[in-house]
């Protein structure tokens, strides 16, 4: 099992999402995408999207005042 980090801190919704899906192409089944963003919509779609995709999610955190972080796990 690898462990990838996304930074996507700056980025205005819907590219928090946009980045995590391209990501993900990248890793095996089992792997681990560490998603930090501060955008407010993210804490509902990036749920959603992972999962709409069949992906778990895990360690899902407020890192700061508006910022965010969570694992999603490729099935």
């Amino acid at each position: 099992m690898a462990q990838r980090i996304l930074e996507t801190d700056g980025l205005i919704c819907p590219f928090p999402v946009q980045e995590a899906k391209a990501a993900m192409t990248e890793l095996s089944s089992g792997d681990e995408l560490v998603i930090n963003f501060d955008c407010t919509q993210g804490t509902e779609a990036i749920p959603r999207w992972a999962a709409e995709n069949g992906y778990g999610t895990k360690n899902f955190v407020k890192r700061g005042p508006a910022e965010w972080s969570i694992t999603v796990i490729k099935a």
